[in-house]
């Protein structure tokens, strides 16, 4: 679908609180939804299987269920907001890659009633962070925020190309078709789908090239037999979510984790709020939206980890669809969050998501997590390289990695920080943040 703006006038055009008409609102809210898709779901499916769910078990299929259904709410929390909570912008939420990292080894190794309870307390964290966002913001510059972005590409493309081989458990590398044609194969039509229609379609198709991608694979997997649907015959058609479903813990090293990396994803969103008012009406974003976006973020993650939900944060790729469609109607991102919720009450369709093979899923990560990678160079390409901000650079990734490469060289501290220290991205972000505040820059 290629959106002309003809859905108003430029002024109407501009105005989030403008309501274009049913029959043009629904298709633009699907494109919202269709933009952000697989990105929404895919963390779930990840930290599902480093949970030690199975791929396409129920507990799967929960998670997934939950990431739609939660990215809705949060996303209801932006558009209508209420009290000072909300940005009342068209911002999209979804789950955020940004938590992976750290996630994994907490739903490893502490469990998920950890992992959602460090959740519940971060985004309360985060939501603090509203009051005090603008006098941290030049903690972030373009070399330390584009150096966390780099990091968790880095973090997670290895995950990509597990999953694009056959799945990234024990058992699934100890399989004798790992690594085979008949996984890749699937992962390189999605690859190769992805990228025709990324550079040589347009609207929708260009937008969702990495979705349809998938389902293009997906449908050839079914005809080679290799889609089991048992998950999709035994689903329910409609449950309700349940409170504290993994159980509820507090764990230090899970909660310090996650308020760490929100400090990252409140930043994000600042900038997509920033990006949506400038893209979509050509003006700065107004402190009270800055602020209400980074209340509702954060309100957003702690109800998604009462219900085993992921923390969520603003979606770039729907800012992008902001300035390409130029619809500032807040109400447009309405009518794509109650989509979402809808989904997200229906078990079945969560079921079709993980009965997706997960060679499929592994070409389309491989994309996502290589653009994850490639958004963080194209920060860091403002940079100016000088030694200073080279020595920043070097000293936060070679330690952050390297301590994640060679977990026993930090055997010897409490289990806490050991987990804290080889998780890979937060001593990165860490380091990076410290080192920034504290070297002094370069005479000219």
């Amino acid at each position: 679908m290629n959106t002309e703006k003809t859905t108003g006038s430029t002024e109407q055009l501009s105005d989030p609180d403008y309501s274009p008409p049913l029959g043009q609102a629904v298709p633009l809210g699907l494109q919202h939804v269709l933009a952000m898709f697989i990105s929404n779901v895919t963390p779930a499916i990840i930290i599902g299987g480093a949970a030690g769910f199975a791929f396409g078990s129920a507990d799967e299929i929960f998670l997934i269920q939950m990431s739609m259904l939660f990215a809705g709410v949060a996303t209801l929390f932006q558009t209508i907001g209420f009290g000072p909570v909300g940005a009342r912008l068209p911002v999209m939420q979804g789950t955020s890659f940004a938590f992976v990292p750290v996630m994994i080894p907490i739903a490893k190794t502490a469990g998920m009633g950890a992992l959602f309870g460090g959740i519940l307390v971060g985004g309360i964290f985060h939501a603090f962070l509203g009051t005090i966002i603008g006098k941290i913001r030049h903690w972030f510059p373009p070399l330390v925020s584009g150096l966390i972005i780099l990091a968790i590409g880095i973090y997670l493309i290895p995950i990509g190309i597990k999953y694009a081989a056959g799945g990234a458990a024990d058992f699934q590398m100890k399989n004798p078709e790992w690594g085979g044609m008949s996984k890749w194969g699937l992962a390189l039509i999605v690859i190769i789908v992805s990228l025709a229609l990324k550079f040589w379609a347009k609207g929708l198709l260009s937008s969702a090239a990495v979705l349809v991608g998938m389902i293009v694979a997906y449908i050839i997997a079914m005809f080679m037999g290799a889609v089991n649907f048992s998950g999709v015959e035994k689903a329910a058609w409609f449950a309700l979510p349940e409170p504290f479903k993994y159980g509820f813990d507090l764990n230090a090293a899970a909660i310090i984790s996650i308020c760490l990396i929100s400090i990252v994803s409140a930043i994000e969103t600042v900038g997509d709020i920033s990006g949506i008012a400038k893209g979509g009406a050509g003006r700065e974003a107004t402190d009270n939206e800055i602020q209400g976006g980074t209340y509702a973020d954060g309100l957003g993650s702690a109800v998604a980890g009462i219900f085993g939900g992921l923390p969520n944060t603003s979606f770039s790729q729907n800012v992008g669809l902001v300035s390409m469609t130029g619809v500032m109607s807040r109400y447009v991102v309405t009518i794509g969050a109650i989509f979402l919720i809808i989904c997200g009450l229906i078990p079945k369709i969560g079921a079709i998501v993980s009965s997706m093979p997960i060679s499929v899923l592994g070409g389309g990560v491989i994309v996502m997590f290589g653009m994850v990678a490639s958004a963080g160079i194209n920060m860091l390409s403002d940079v100016k390289w000088n030694r200073r901000n080279m020595m920043i650079f070097a000293v936060s990734l070679s330690i952050g990695f390297g301590l994640q490469k060679v977990p026993g060289a930090v055997q010897h501290l409490d289990g806490t920080v050991q987990l804290l220290m080889t998780s890979g991205l937060l001593p990165v972000a860490v380091i990076a943040v410290v080192l920034n505040l504290v070297l002094p820059e370069e005479q000219q």
